[in-house]
């Protein structure tokens, strides 16, 4: 027999307390798609031109999204997406909205342009903070950096447990156990005490695609923004100025070896590749 006595998140079953609803918030990026574009370095040679190439949601948090959508149908409770990022991120944010998620917030302010992944993470510790939540996903990294930091620096500003290259998530009575991914296809199973940060590997889901249902139920939906003042920064603690590391150059690698493919019948090929090998000094 269920005890009757339910707090916000927490019920009594059977003289037991378990998790029910689940606040979880979603760190989520607005990236460039680069996978089919010939990416060039922009004149200040420290970040890519990005005129005409699409955007997106960043490819790992699209599968955070879809992970705090299926802990949010099996539990209930609330998902809150939240990003760092100019007005063109509202595209990303609308997006979550779409697939599910119930509320968006963007942080913003000119001078966060050039913050690291620690500083990002400062950003969204700032807002989050102040906030009510069981669980924090983000992507492992971000499509168009890389710097896989900002998940568990951002655990260990707000002092919680984390994981990060999660594949598998099962929460359960307080606790979430996850599979992690680790080197050579090994996997290690940990148990992690809520609240907690669990940055997500590709593949721990099949991510939904938006319903035109969605769509409209998204464009409705308020994104509040929040800046320097509402956040409690101060423009020497963003951007570079409040940055451990700096971008100094980017650059495209020359390419100096090359593929060639031999073509022919056996007799054809085989006299090729001796020759190549002579060319070489090998023979």
């Amino acid at each position: 027999m269920q005890s009757l006595h339910e707090t916000e998140n927490v019920f009594i079953k059977n003289g037991v307390m378990v998790v029910e609803k689940m606040d979880i918030i979603v760190c989520v990026k607005h990236v460039p798609d680069t996978a089919e574009a010939e990416v060039t370095i922009d004149p200040s040679g420290r970040d890519i031109k990005k005129e005409g190439l699409p955007f997106d949601i960043n490819e790992w948090d699209n599968y955070a999204i879809e992970e705090a959508l299926l802990l949010k149908e099996k539990h209930g409770g609330k998902v809150t997406v939240i990003t760092v990022g100019p007005e063109e991120y509202n595209e990303t944010l609308r997006k979550c909205l779409a697939k599910g998620a119930d509320e968006a917030i963007r942080l913003y302010d000119e001078s966060f342009k050039g913050s690291d992944g620690y500083t990002t993470a400062k950003i969204l510790y700032s807002a989050i903070k102040n906030m009510k939540f069981d669980l924090i996903l983000t992507g492992a990294m971000a499509g168009d950096d890389g710097y896989a930091q900002v998940g568990v620096t951002l655990a260990e500003m707000l002092g919680i447990p984390h994981a990060s290259l999660v594949k598998k998530v099962e929460v359960k009575d307080g606790w979430v156990k996850v599979n992690r991914e680790l080197e050579g296809g090994l996997e290690e199973v940990a148990e992690v005490k809520l609240p907690a940060v669990l940055a997500i590997q590709t593949g721990i889901n099949e991510p939904r695609y938006v319903s035109i249902a969605g769509i409209r139920r998204a464009a409705k939906k308020e994104i509040k923004v929040l800046g320097l003042a509402e956040l409690g920064l101060s423009k020497e603690e963003v951007g570079e100025l409040g940055s451990p590391t700096r971008l100094e150059r980017l650059f495209i690698p020359e390419v100096t070896k090359k593929v060639e493919f031999l073509t022919g019948d056996p007799s054809e090929v085989a006299s090729k590749l001796a020759n190549v090998l002579k060319e070489k000094g090998v023979l």
